[in-house]
């Protein structure tokens, strides 16, 4: 006798009793209370555009948030990258909550062929965001790589890596990737745009970062006090999976990506310890307030047919900018 599994579903709770929604056509779910969501949800707390389940052609299912204002949540812990859903995981959305079941993993369906705009080899969906990245990176790496032994050398570089990630995650970002002496952050703005307390965050996260470095020569032998330089840029971006099935990498592409490295490069240019783009700069002038400290500069940005404006300040005067604004500077 054989046994039917299933369809991999969904049960959304609600007062009036519980609801099963099949996931069985396609290969993306979208959430939210806009009218064009596979499963509009009418929760005054979540978002138009909230969430998206994902079904790679490995069979697992991926829940990813869309910046969405309230988060979103499986079993309790709000989700800032994509994550893999289990069977009975609940999900939390708002006010609402949903419980995932999926007894098997699901298998391709036969009838959409590889080549068809509805299913891909990797199950590629991108969606363009607005985003702000954060790109942090160790000044005179390559100077202390040479005047340290290689085993104290893997133990700074892991202890900062480890503790930047912790400092990211603490103010509402997730690391993206780690490039050698650097790491690269992103915050995904809902639809709503860029608020306040996110400017605040991603600025009260780099100085996080700078003091945690500086902490590290009264921790190890340096031969000097480390030193870091940011850059932060804000735009719109492509994010979606750049990686195969079974090794999903959830990632923005575009300009704004790239600039926000060129920019942390041209600290060292303009002698000034962060440099964020004018989009940047815009927000946290009109959600915070005239920012005095932020000197305006034009830099030739690598790759980059024309010069750019960037606004560039020191760490001392962003310590000072935070603690008029929010009365800590965070960490430590």
């Amino acid at each position: 006798m054989v046994t039917l599994q299933p369809a991999p579903h969904l049960i959304l709770h609600t007062d009036a009793g519980s609801t099963p929604l099949l996931l069985v056509d396609g290969n993306c779910w979208t959430f939210g209370r806009s009218e064009d969501n596979t499963f509009v949800i009418r929760d005054r707390w979540i978002s138009r555009n909230h969430a998206m389940l994902q079904w790679m052609e490995t069979g697992e299912f991926y829940l990813i948030d869309l910046g969405s204002r309230n988060g979103s949540f499986v079993n309790g812990r709000r989700v800032s990258i994509p994550v893999t859903l289990h069977n009975g995981d609940c999900l939390t959305f708002g006010q609402t909550e949903l419980q995932f079941h999926c007894s098997v993993l699901r298998s391709p369906d036969p009838s959409i062929g590889s080549d068809s705009k509805e299913f891909t080899a990797t199950a590629t969906l991108h969606v363009r965001s607005l985003i702000s990245v954060l790109v942090v990176d160790i000044r005179d790496f390559t100077v202390l790589t040479r005047q340290l032994d290689e085993k104290i050398l893997s133990e700074v570089i892991g202890t900062w890596f480890r503790c930047a990630g912790d400092i990211i995650r603490e103010y509402g970002s997730w690391v993206d990737k780690y490039i050698g002496d650097a790491v690269m952050a992103v915050w995904t703005h809902g639809t709503q745009g860029v608020s306040r307390d996110e400017t605040l965050r991603i600025f009260q996260a780099v100085n996080a970062l700078h003091k945690m470095t500086n902490s590290l020569y009264s921790q190890y032998p340096l031969p000097f006090p480390l030193k870091i330089g940011a850059g932060i840029n804000t735009g719109f971006a492509m994010v979606g999976n750049t990686g195969s099935g079974d090794r999903p990498d959830y990632t923005p592409l575009g300009d704004t990506v790239n600039a926000a490295f060129r920019l942390e490069s041209a600290t060292k240019q303009i002698g000034m310890d962060i440099a964020i783009g004018e989009t940047t700069y815009a927000y946290v002038t009109r959600l915070v307030g005239e920012c005095d400290f932020f000197d305006p500069h034009t830099v030739d940005l690598k790759g980059y047919d024309t010069p750019t404006l960037t606004h560039g300040c020191l760490f001392v005067d962003l310590e000072s900018f935070l603690r008029a604004k929010v009365g800590t500077t965070g960490y430590g």
